[in-house]
Parts: structure tokens; C-alpha cells; sequence
């Protein structure tokens, strides 16, 4: 399941990888905003959506807001969440964030790259796999520290 949350600055691109996942036959859960107002804020739908992960192991999470950064701040607030942030730029830390961090929710700024960079950013989190061996340790002492 790949749950997917965005403001007012992220609805538009999150309408869009909505339907780019869809047509990929990814089965995916709408937390919201449901509808455009320029005045919501967006720990009402990132937080559920990064919980909602969480409470679903194996489970992804995308969260998009304007720059994406408050997005990630705030999912990365959840326990069992790992969201790396992502606004354009070398494609390669999106892969790295999977392989090295095993990420499960990918934060991206809808004002800093286009819908098509937005859809192969989300087509890399999703195909890209966790290393595990020496980084599974370093997981292990995040969650240690989470808890």
C-alpha cells in the first residue's frame, strides 16, 4: 500500500502521482487534502498518512508539500518512519535513501520539480530495495533510539 498526503501547494502534483501510481496498479490510499484551500495546513494530512505507514509494515508513504521540508519534519516525527526529503536534483539520493536507510516515505517538494520529475522520483523509491547488512545495524540503533 503507498498512502500519499499533500497541502495546498503539493494537491495538484498529488492528483497527478495518484494517477501515476494507479496506472502502474499500485494500490494507494488518499490522506488527504481532499480538496484545494489555500489556508490548510499541512500536519492535518501528513501526520496521518506518515501513521498510517508506520502502523503498516512494508507499506510507503509520499507527502508533498510546497518545498517538502516541513513535510518531512513532521512525518519524520513518527515512530517507525523514516522519510527522505527530495525537490529535484541528483536522482541518486532518492536510491540511496532506500538502499542505505531503507526510507518508507519520500517527501517531495512540488515547487521545485515537475510532475514528470515527481513521477520518476516516486518510480525510483518504489524500485529500489533496502541494502540491509552493515546499514541494518544502523536501522536497528535509530529504532533503539526511538524507542
Amino acid at each position: 500500500m503507498i498512502y500519499i498526503a499533500s497541502d495546498h501547494a503539493g494537491f495538484e502534483l498529488k492528483q497527478k502521482l495518484i494517477e501515476h501510481l494507479k496506472s502502474m496498479g499500485e494500490a494507494v490510499e488518499d490522506c488527504g487534502a481532499f480538496e484545494f484551500k489555500a489556508d490548510d495546513d499541512y500536519p492535518d494530512f501528513i501526520y496521518p498518512c506518515a501513521q498510517k505507514t508506520a502502523d503498516n509494515p512494508g507499506s510507503m508513504g509520499i507527502v508533498i508539500g510546497g518545498s517538502g521540508q516541513g513535510e518531512a519534519i513532521l512525518a519524520n516525527k513518527v515512530k517507525g518512519v523514516r522519510a527522505a526529503h527530495y525537490y529535484g536534483g541528483h536522482e541518486e539520493i532518492i536510491s540511496l535513501s532506500r538502499q542505505h536507510n531503507n526510507a518508507n516515505v519520500l517527501s517531495l517538494g512540488a515547487r521545485f520539480m515537475s510532475p514528470e520529475q515527481a513521477e520518476r522520483a516516486v518510480d525510483l523509491f518504489i524500485e529500489t530495495g533496502f541494502d540491509g547488512g552493515r546499514h541494518q545495524r544502523r536501522i536497528e540503533k535509530i529504532e533503539k533510539l526511538e524507542n
